[in-house]
């Protein structure tokens, strides 16, 4: 629950600089709070794998409108309440190269 409350305050203040992406931030997340169910080496866990060979099948679109609508049915929430459009696409470009 703090991660989420803290990961809310990140997000909110991120919309008074909407142009701005803090890529380490975003990157962070992925690893800490995605990684709380998909397993923090990205490897799957509660959720599926998510490093970069197991998704490379998804295209960018598709990634985005996951992480923002969520899948109804299964664990995977809906971030779109917490997040741009443009920070989920960070994420599934991120997601689909790799991270570094």
């Amino acid at each position: 629950m703090r991660s989420f409350l803290l990961l809310f305050l990140f997000m909110s203040s991120a919309a008074f600089a909407e142009d701005a992406i803090n890529e380490k931030e975003l990157a962070n997340l992925v690893h800490q709070d995605c990684g709380s169910c998909h397993g923090l080496t990205l490897k799957g866990g509660l959720g599926p794998e998510l490093r970069s060979t197991a998704i490379s099948h998804y295209d960018v679109d598709t990634l985005s409108i996951v992480i923002l609508d969520g899948i109804p049915g299964t664990a995977m929430p809906p971030w779109r309440p917490l997040m741009s459009e443009r920070e989920a696409r960070w994420i599934a470009e991120y997601l689909l190269e790799g991270p570094k």
